[in-house]
């Protein structure tokens, strides 16, 4: 059926699958959280230079 340097081949495969979906998947959760990050701070600074130009 397989021989086992196919067996090898298969597994390295999905080795090289699985850390690039993990990858991405961390990546993805990386971006989103930094970008969010990001946006909140852009608010909360526009936010207090309104406040300051009211006072």
């Amino acid at each position: 059926m397989f021989e086992f340097h196919q067996y090898l081949g298969f597994l390295l495969f999905l080795t090289i699958l699985t850390m690039g979906f993990w990858l991405m998947f961390f990546l993805v959760g990386f971006v989103s959280y930094w970008v969010g990050g990001a946006t909140w701070e852009a608010y909360k600074e526009k936010r207090a230079k309104q406040k300051e130009e009211e006072a």
